[in-house]
């Protein structure tokens, strides 16, 4: 705009030094240009700036670039004012910059869905390693391989992947054996200490010193076998040994309970209330199922006072179990631990009963909560 100005100045001025003589005055005045004589000082150079005007069309005040410039023509000094709206070139830049935007915006968005595009092709190989990981089973770490690609940093996370598997496969294979091997092993000598007990407890010729001596060691024993088969059992289930290709129905299962524990409820003299609204089919090793119901109705039966009271409620999504106790609430911190148990109960216990409740929750998806209230301990089991 500047140029056409400084152009249009130049025009103007051969024009007046052509058309006008030594004694005649040119004054033009129009919206866009004025032209007339004045007394001021010539200036060597014209004066370009933004101004505002009224435009008569337009009716409104309107942005200009003005010139100015005072011009020696035939030896009479004119003032020369050209000016140009800027209308057409706030437009003409309102137009560019919104072109602009769009065609950022249209790159950008395509820099985006190429890009993403581009990823999810080249993050394939990755999404099916995590994949296998995160399906991955303890019992079927043999069968899972990642495959060669054509990236080489995801040939060697494969590659670690799997040797590492292969090594897993290999630790619960050794770990199993010796869980199985334990199992079959420890029981044998002591089935047989039990029964040479019990063959000395029939002899005639002990004194009550004796007898009491050998009782001491048959209930040592017998707590040592059950800690052997507790500690087993937690070995498989952390080992997934215990496939759940059926579902079991937790009230046949507390029925039989109820039934097993039927003589200790009557000599505590117990009261059983049971509300089963609906049964809920658990998928679960019939094994693990009797596991875990005995633990949490032997605890309520064996931590329960006389005279006390065991409520049992099943629906189809939550088992929920409470007995009467004088103990005091079980800590948060050791409530799930191994080898923890109540002080003040006079029950031998070997602590594994709720670790090994927790360690079948745990392995089945299976939420349970404790909280104790008004010398009531409650327990429940709920789907996650």
């Amino acid at each position: 705009m500047d140029e056409e100005l400084i152009t249009e100045e130049i025009q103007w001025i051969r024009y007046l030094q052509t058309q006008s003589g030594s004694s005649t005055r040119f004054i033009l005045k129009t919206p866009e240009i004025l032209i007339y004589p004045v007394t001021g000082t010539v200036s060597k150079y014209p004066e370009i700036k933004n101004t505002n005007g009224f435009d008569a069309k337009e009716n409104r005040i309107l942005s200009f670039r003005q010139l100015s410039h005072v011009v020696s023509i035939n030896g009479i000094p004119y003032l020369i004012i050209i000016r140009r709206s800027q209308q057409q070139i706030t437009a003409l830049i309102a137009n560019v910059t919104r072109m602009m935007l769009v065609v950022f915006a249209g790159l950008f968005i395509a820099a985006l869905l190429f890009n993403w595009l581009i990823s999810k092709e080249l993050w394939k190989p990755f999404r099916r390693s995590l994949q296998k990981i995160q399906n991955a089973e303890l019992q079927k770490m043999e069968a899972i391989h990642f495959e060669s690609t054509n990236i080489k940093e995801f040939n060697e996370l494969n590659t670690a992947l799997n040797s590492m598997a292969s090594k897993i496969h290999l630790d619960y294979l050794n770990m199993k054996e010796f869980t199985e091997n334990a199992a079959h092993e420890m029981q044998t000598p002591l089935a047989v200490v039990q029964s040479k007990i019990e063959l000395l407890l029939q002899d005639d010729y002990l004194n009550d010193d004796q007898v009491a001596s050998i009782m001491q060691a048959s209930t040592a024993l017998n707590r040592l076998g059950k800690l052997n088969q507790s500690l087993l059992l937690l070995a498989k289930i952390e080992n997934h040994q215990y496939a759940t290709g059926e579902t079991v129905s937790l009230i046949d299962v507390v029925k039989k309970y109820l039934q097993l524990f039927g003589e200790v409820t009557k000599d505590k003299q117990l009261t059983i209330e049971t509300h089963f609204i609906q049964d809920w089919s658990l998928n679960l090793h019939p094994l693990l199922a009797d596991s875990l119901i005995s633990n949490l109705i032997g605890n309520a039966v064996k931590y329960n006072h006389p005279g006390g009271k065991i409520t049992i409620t099943i629906n189809q999504y939550k088992y929920h179990i409470s007995n009467t106790s004088y103990l005091p609430p079980i800590s948060s911190q050791k409530l799930f631990k191994r080898f923890n148990k109540s002080q003040k109960s006079l029950e031998t216990s070997n602590g594994l009963g709720l670790a090994i409740v927790k360690k079948i929750a745990d392995t089945h998806q299976l939420l349970i909560t404790y909280y104790a209230e008004d010398n009531v301990h409650h327990f429940s089991i709920e789907k996650k």
